[in-house]
Formats: C-alpha cells, sequence, structure tokens
C-alpha cells in the first residue's frame, strides 16, 4: 500500500469524522424518522444521484490514491464531503465508512443486447435501444432461477482491509442490502419498452407469464438474502430517499424480511392505465410486499391514478410523486396515511437555472402537502446533467430552503 494513499484517507476521514459526529445529523435522522412515522412537520431535503463527473470545483473531487481500495474509499469521502460543504441540504452523515456484504448473484442466464448513444463519454447515463430478446416462450423457459451466495470470507477480508486503511480516523462497518424490486426495469433491458407495451394488448397471457416468471426470480432472491444473512435493518439511503424509520431491528447484524424497506416500482407502467398496471405489476409484488417491514412505491412512473390501489396495500408507507403526476391530486389522496414522497423535476437543475421556476415547483408541492396534512420529503434525483455547472445544483438546494424558511419557523 503506497504510504501517500494512507494518508490522503485518513485526513479525509478524520474531517468526514468531524462532520458526521456534529448533533446535526442526529437532528436531522430523528426528523426523517418523524415524517417516515407520519407526523407532518417541514420536511427532509435529499439529493441524490448526483453527475459527479461534472461536478468538481477547483480539483476537490480529485483523486489522489493509486490502490483500487483505497481509491474507492477517497471517491466516497470525497464526494460526501464536497456535497456537505456545498448544497448538503438535510443529508446525514453517519460516524462510519460502510463496508457492503459481498455476495454473488448467478443472474437469470441472459446478457442484455442494446445500441446505445454516448453524447459525453464522461457520463454513464446514455441513450439505450434494447434487442428483443425475450418474444418466445421457449426463450422465456430457457431462463435460470438466481443463486445467490454469500462470501463471509471476502466480508472479513474486506473490513479488514478497509479499516487497516483508515486506521483509527473513521470505523467501518459492515451493511447489508435493501430488497429492491423492479422486474419491469429489469424485462425492459432484455426486451425493449414498445414490445412489452403491445404485447399488453396483443399478448396479455404472454405477458401474464414473463412477470410470473421475473416475480418468481425476486422472490427467491429476497429469500435466499434474507436466509444469508444479507439484508439491511438499517441502511443510510434507500434508493435516494430517507431511510431512517423506527421499529426496524436486526440481531447481529442480521435483519429479517419483515424488519427491512420493501422498494418497488414499475416505470414503465406510466403509459397504461390503472386496472393494467395493477393487473401486470401490483397483483404480482403485493405476496413479497406483505412479508416485508414496510412499503415504499413508485419512482418516475405518475401514480395519481393508482394511489387508491396502493392503499390497498397494508404495509404501504411512503408513495413516490413523480415531476409528471398531479400534484395536487396525490396530495389529497394520500392525505396523512402515507409519506408524500415528492420528485421534484431534475430538469430544472440543468442550464440556465431559473430560479422563479424551482420557487413556483417547489411552493406548489409545500401548499398541497400542508393543505391536506401531508407528511413529505423533497428528494431531488435522477440528475443525469448540470450542464457542468455545479452552481446550479448549489442554487436549487439554496432556493428549496429558502421556501421552507418561509413556511416553517
Amino acid at each position: 500500500m503506497p504510504l501517500n494513499d494512507t494518508v490522503v484517507l485518513r485526513e479525509l476521514a478524520k474531517r468526514y469524522r468531524e462532520l458526521a459526529e456534529l448533533p446535526v445529523n442526529r437532528e436531522r435522522e430523528q426528523r426523517i424518522r418523524r415524517v417516515n412515522g407520519l407526523e407532518p412537520g417541514r420536511p427532509p431535503v435529499w439529493i441524490g444521484e448526483i453527475p459527479w463527473n461534472e461536478m468538481d470545483i477547483d480539483g476537490q473531487l480529485v483523486c489522489q490514491c493509486q490502490e483500487p481500495l483505497a481509491r474507492q474509499i477517497e471517491c466516497y469521502l470525497r464526494q460526501k464531503l464536497f456535497a456537505w460543504k456545498y448544497f448538503q441540504a438535510d443529508m446525514v452523515l453517519e460516524p462510519v465508512y460502510p463496508v457492503q456484504k459481498a455476495c454473488h448473484n448467478t443472474g437469470v442466464g441472459l446478457a442484455v443486447a442494446e445500441r446505445t448513444i454516448i453524447t459525453d463519454q464522461a457520463n454513464h447515463i446514455i441513450s439505450h435501444a434494447y434487442l428483443d430478446q425475450l418474444d418466445t416462450d421457449a426463450k422465456l423457459d430457457a431462463l435460470t432461477s438466481p443463486v445467490i451466495t454469500a462470501d463471509p470470507e471476502a466480508d472479513r477480508r474486506n473490513l479488514a482491509q478497509t479499516q487497516e486503511l483508515l486506521g483509527d480516523a473513521l470505523p467501518a462497518e459492515l451493511r447489508g442490502h435493501s430488497v429492491y424490486h423492479a422486474p419491469w426495469d429489469e424485462i425492459n433491458r432484455y426486451r425493449g419498452v414498445e414490445p412489452i407495451l403491445i404485447d399488453l394488448v396483443e399478448r396479455p397471457d404472454f405477458v401474464h407469464r414473463i412477470i410470473a416468471r421475473f416475480t418468481e426470480f425476486y422472490t427467491t432472491q429476497a429469500e435466499q438474502m434474507e436466509a444469508l444473512g444479507l439484508l439491511e435493518a438499517r441502511p443510510g439511503d434507500l434508493h435516494c430517499t430517507p431511510p431512517y424509520v423506527d421499529g426496524f431491528t436486526d440481531s447481529h447484524g442480521i435483519a429479517k424480511l419483515d424488519g427491512v424497506w420493501f422498494r418497488g416500482m414499475a416505470q414503465l407502467f406510466g403509459a397504461i392505465s390503472p386496472d393494467m398496471h395493477e393487473e401486470f405489476d401490483l397483483n404480482y409484488m403485493r405476496p413479497l410486499m406483505a412479508r416485508c417491514g414496510l412499503s415504499y412505491y413508485g419512482c418516475c412512473e405518475s401514480l395519481d391514478r393508482l394511489i387508491p390501489r396502493l392503499k390497498t396495500v397494508p404495509n404501504m408507507r411512503k408513495i413516490g410523486v413523480s415531476p409528471w403526476a398531479d400534484v395536487d391530486s396525490c396530495a389529497e389522496q394520500i392525505g396523512g396515511a402515507y409519506v408524500f414522497a415528492a420528485k421534484p423535476n431534475p430538469a430544472l437543475v440543468v442550464s440556465p437555472f431559473d430560479t422563479q421556476t424551482v420557487r413556483k415547483e417547489i411552493i406548489k408541492i409545500v401548499e398541497a402537502c400542508k393543505r391536506h396534512g401531508c407528511p413529505y420529503e423533497l428528494v431531488l434525483k435522477d440528475i443525469s446533467t448540470v450542464s457542468y455547472r455545479p452552481q446550479n445544483l448549489i442554487a436549487w438546494n439554496d432556493t428549496v430552503q429558502r421556501v421552507l424558511d418561509e413556511y416553517y419557523a
């Protein structure tokens, strides 16, 4: 290990830990717990899925370490410190470095076949055209059920190596995985979007067979992860949403399905009717949903017409409200029974930045939620680009915080 790697990492870790131990982190965590416990109040503001390749200011994100693990840790720490300095919003720094539990997944026996268009070589967000590889029963039958394997030896090795690098500057801690259920995000990578939407009308029985098979895959994955002790009851993040909630516990770092969040979505189905959405998605995920502690449903799809169906899920706690949803309708339907998970429009941080447009969007969300007594959060995510102008993201956070200051003392 190059000596410089250790010096760089420990200096960054020391700065990170000093910030993580500030009382404001615990105060924010408790406020998030209250919101996730359905208590209305000032909403937490989170920013995720940041185009880090566009964000550097004065070389603060430039990594210096040479060894791969050291460089990985350095990148994590630099990004956290950078976000805290410029657009911390209500981010919570935990006074540990998370080491994710190692596991292997055999997959379903099919690789993605696609054509892509890349406009920025430094950005992982690119355009995909997926080739249809699941258009027949024979191809569907050829898929294999995934097998999950834990790797406790790798966990011991990774934890030990990480702690050796960080020394006394920052403790490392093993963290498990969330139950992330998005089969339609995976299916469309094997089929493409158009074939699925056409088949919903022309071959609905075939679509039922596809989603039944992938539901089986996702369910057995979750069951295997539970049996192997790979789940996480206390994640620091849940697909860009504040996850802190009372009631979830684990035993010596081992969580069960009934003590974790279920995270579900069907972004592809923003273009279909509520009846079809329920028939081809909700009805299939309900059994696994019911086995988990709490459920959070929705991502980029508009759910204002689906909320009555989501209310039939007993453990539903959080409902996503995308930029394309009817905010007033969603707030009226959600009321105080669920968390209104607002996702402001990420297109508004693409240059040029317009303060008044952002204010108008946030004010509409705030007033709708206050009018209907909704506990809510504001999560800016899916930020494909800021046009290499990090000040746009800084200005967005400043604008949102000023709006909230006007409504909450």
